[in-house]
């Protein structure tokens, strides 16, 4: 069974807006949490645009399921995610000026800055993912790394502009799922996903987990965010 990860970020995007407490992501995560997701996701970005780390510290008391904190490998967000304890790191690439995550982790260059800290983090029981492009490539470096988990990157399929495209997209996300399944690694795939676009997803062999964000908290403007999530959990259900 796919189990499905929500993104809070931009709850806490439109909160900073107005530099109040409203909306409130933690509220926001137990929503989730009540709707059915299995796990609530946010990423503490270096600019801290969406998360802070207060808010870091405090989601880690509240969330009764998985807690999957994604991060860039930088030594100040390490320290902070040692401390913190969630269930879970994502690593992920990270440019100051970028709107949203544009692509998978360069696991080759950084193959032994992300072993090191794996090993930290699995010292403090700590599971690891890497946001990976769907290749043998990153897999192989992913296992040498140590994660415990892959994130297959599905922008490049979110934003093709032909079936051919698509059909091109879903063909290497199949391939390194199957991949990944075979060498004992957990799978998740994320990155714009939505409501159109998700059912291809799941029915990809080996997916374990979806984390989506931004789709969710766009309809929950429209219909509330338990009821956003439960759209997209029945979703999931009906494609696996």
């Amino acid at each position: 069974m796919i189990t499905l990860n929500v993104n809070i970020d931009h709850i806490a995007t439109l909160r900073n807006a107005r530099g109040g407490f409203e909306p409130d992501p933690f509220a926001a995560a137990v929503i989730c949490e009540i709707a059915g997701a299995s796990g609530i996701v946010s990423h503490l970005r270096e600019d801290r645009r969406h998360v802070n780390e207060r808010d870091v510290r405090l989601l880690r008391e509240i969330i009764q399921t998985k807690f999957d904190l994604e991060m860039a490998a930088t030594d100040e967000i390490i320290e902070i995610a040692l401390d913190v304890k969630p269930d879970l790191v994502t690593i992920v690439p990270e440019k100051r000026q970028e709107l949203t995550t544009e692509g998978g982790l360069d696991v080759l260059a950084n193959s032994q800055k992300l072993r090191e800290m794996t090993l930290k983090m699995h010292d403090k029981g700590i599971e690891v993912s890497l946001f990976i492009e769907p290749t043998e490539m990153a897999i192989e470096q992913s296992i040498f790394i140590g994660a415990d988990m892959v994130e297959l990157h599905t922008g490049r399929y979110a934003n093709a502009k032909s079936k051919t495209q698509r059909e091109d997209e879903l063909g290497y996300l199949l391939g390194a799922s199957e991949f990944a399944y075979q060498n004992r690694l957990k799978i998740a795939a994320g990155h714009g996903l939505t409501y159109h676009n998700t059912q291809q997803i799941c029915k990809l062999p080996h997916i374990n987990e979806l984390s989506i964000g931004h789709s969710i908290i766009a309809r929950a403007v429209f219909t509330g965010l338990k009821q956003s999530v439960k759209d997209m959990l029945e979703l999931i259900r009906n494609n696996e």
